[in-house]
Order: structure tokens, then C-alpha cells, then sequence
């Protein structure tokens, strides 16, 4: 097993190397999400499933390692030491069972645990490997690490699950897709180290303990960061779609044929718009009573804008405003001549000649 001596050293070591990379890709990053003329939107609602799904799986990580849903360790529920005796240990476990009677689990487990090597199995690979592997001997401690390993990847593939559901195309499109890769070699990697850590690991090293707090409980142990990682793990990736999907961070920039389309899309709405507008006007001009109602209004109109010019209060305004320069009126009249010319230019159509 790594020590956490060795863990920290290497901390120490890479951590203000890989540090200010890390914080400079992020600040890449947000300038790149800033400078990309891309807003900032809420969460798709495709992807808001995705999200919740890894939340959901993280969330049901945590809860497996609550001691409720965790197996059963005699030797602290005895409170007892690695070197009990079996009589003295399985006494003191009946006496906790219903009607003080030992289960046909119990009895397959005490006639497993006599030996010292058997007692540092358990605390290696847990109970169910001592009381129902029937290829397991003490002697060919890789036999265990077989029998287990189902067990141990099982969480991981249901887990890989989850990471490729929620970045599937089919669901989140294509901002969960961009993240499929990365998920799956992310919980790949993280149960070959599971595996690997209990590979390595000295399950002979509790036969040196002399106390009871000295013992490590690695298989109990083991479960906890399982559960864990996995749960960082589907946490990271969740805001990884959220901050992606939202354009906070990882923006990509649309391509050229992207924007070719999107612009595409925008004059064809605008072209059915105005086409909807010339209906209307068409059908209100063809229409008397609507050409009535129409004309009555402009002449309303009119008459009312009139009246308002006509106020002592405007024209003091519009006086004061030409006598002090703050109204130019050959600005604005060059202004509108300008706009009336670029809305009546004939296109020039290039020749070659």
C-alpha cells in the first residue's frame, strides 16, 4: 500500500508544477470564453438531465459509504484484538446476534479465522471472501485478490455507466459528447487504481500490530475512498457540463460553417418576417375597412404630435436646444440623407471583362 508519507511527498513535489499550469489553463479558459462573442446562457435542459444523473450517481457513492450499507467487522463490534482467541471472539459475536445464536455466515467465517494469516485476509479483503470464496487459501493469497476483484469493479463499471450516459450525443448532444472520451479514460483509470492499490497493498502488515488502534482495516477502508472518488469524480464532470454548456469555460469557437448557417437561419427568419409584414399591409390596404381604421389613425396621429409641437414648452426647447448648438441640424440632415440613399442604392454588379 503507498504510504501517505509517499503520497505527500509527491504532492510536494509535482504540486507547484502542475499548480500554476492548471490555474493558467483556467484563466486560458475564461478569456477564451470572455473574447469568443459567445453570451452566457442557462443550462439546456438535455443537459440539465445529464447533470443530474451524475449528481444521482454521486450522491448514491456517498450514501454506500455510510456504515449502515457497509459488511459487518466482528473485530470491532467486539471489541476485540488480532489475537483473540476464536472462542473467546465468536462468544462475544453471538452474544450480539438475535437469540444469541451464531448464522451459517458466522460459522463458515469462524472456521476460516484461526490462523493469524486468515485474520489479516479479513482485514485485506473483507468477510465474504474468508466465509464463501471455495478456491481462497491462506497460502495463495492472490486467490483473494481473484475472488474480489468482480466486486470491486463492479461499482466502477455501473459508475462508467453513468459517465457514459450522461455524455452521450443522444442525450446531451454535443456538449456532453466533447467530454465522452475524457469520462470514460477518467473511470478507467481510477478503477485500475483501485485495483492496483489492493494489489500492492501488505495485507501482512497488521500481523505486526501490538494494538488495537494500530490495525488497518483496508478493506472497510478501501470502500470508503471507493465510494468517495467516485462521487468527486461525477461531481467534476457535472460541473464540467455545467460550465461548458452555459459558456462560462471550454468554449469551442463556431466554425465557419457554422456561422455560415447560423447567419443563414437569421436572414431566413427575418425574410419570413418582413413577407408576413407585406401581407398585412397588403391586406390592409386592399381591405376598406381596415384602410379606413388605418388612415384615421395616421390623421389622429398627426393631429396629436401637432398639438404636442405646438406646446410653449417644446418649442422653448427645441429653441434652446438650436441656440446653444447641443441640436445640429445639417448633422442631422446629412444623417438621414445618408440612410435614405443606403436604403434606395442599386447593388453594383462587378464585370469582368
Amino acid at each position: 500500500m503507498v504510504e501517505w508519507k509517499t503520497i505527500s511527498s509527491l504532492l510536494l513535489t509535482l504540486g507547484p508544477l502542475l499548480v500554476p499550469r492548471l490555474y493558467s489553463y483556467y484563466k486560458t479558459s475564461r478569456v477564451q470564453a470572455q473574447t469568443s462573442n459567445v453570451s452566457v446562457r442557462p443550462v439546456p435542459r438535455h443537459v440539465q438531465h445529464a447533470i443530474n444523473i451524475l449528481l444521482v450517481a454521486a450522491a448514491l457513492a456517498v450514501i454506500a459509504t455510510f456504515p449502515q450499507f457497509q459488511p459487518e467487522n466482528i473485530i470491532t463490534m467486539t471489541s476485540s484484538r488480532l489475537h483473540t482467541p476464536i472462542d473467546v471472539l465468536f462468544t462475544r459475536l453471538a452474544a450480539l446476534r438475535p437469540d444469541k445464536q451464531l448464522t451459517d455466515f458466522d460459522n463458515a467465517l469462524r472456521s476460516r479465522l484461526a490462523s493469524l494469516d486468515a485474520r489479516c485476509l479479513y482485514f485485506a479483503y473483507g468477510p465474504s471472501a474468508l466465509a464463501e470464496c471455495p478456491f481462497c487459501k491462506s497460502d495463495e493469497p492472490a486467490t483473494f485478490f481473484y475472488y474480489t476483484l468482480p466486486a470491486r469493479v463492479f461499482p466502477h463499471l455501473l459508475n462508467l455507466f453513468a459517465l457514459g450516459l450522461a455524455t452521450s450525443t443522444a442525450i446531451t448532444g454535443k456538449e456532453g459528447g466533447r467530454w465522452r472520451t475524457m469520462a470514460a479514460l477518467a473511470g478507467s483509470c481510477l478503477a485500475i487504481a483501485d485495483c492496483w492499490m489492493v494489489g500492492v497493498y501488505d495485507w501482512k502488515g497488521n500481523a505486526r500490530a501490538t494494538r488495537a488502534e494500530d490495525l488497518d482495516f483496508f478493506y472497510w477502508r478501501m470502500r470508503t475512498i471507493r465510494g468517495l472518488t467516485i462521487a468527486a469524480l461525477n461531481a467534476g464532470f457535472s460541473g464540467l457540463l455545467w460550465a461548458s454548456s452555459t459558456n462560462r469555460l471550454f468554449v469551442i469557437p463556431m466554425s465557419s460553417a457554422e456561422r455560415l448557417e447560423s447567419v443563414t437561419k437569421i436572414m431566413e427568419a427575418t425574410r419570413g418576417k418582413l413577407g408576413a409584414v407585406g401581407m398585412i399591409r397588403n391586406v390592409t390596404v386592399r381591405d376598406e375597412n381596415l384602410r379606413k381604421q388605418a388612415e384615421t389613425y395616421w390623421r389622429r396621429e398627426g393631429e396629436i404630435m401637432g398639438e404636442v409641437m405646438d406646446e410653449k414648452e417644446v418649442v422653448e426647447g427645441i429653441r434652446g436646444a438650436l441656440e446653444s448648438g447641443r441640436m445640429n441640424v445639417t448633422m442631422i440632415e446629412e444623417e438621414a440623407k445618408r440612410y435614405a440613399q443606403s436604403i434606395f442604392a442599386t447593388p453594383e454588379v462587378s464585370s469582368t471583362g
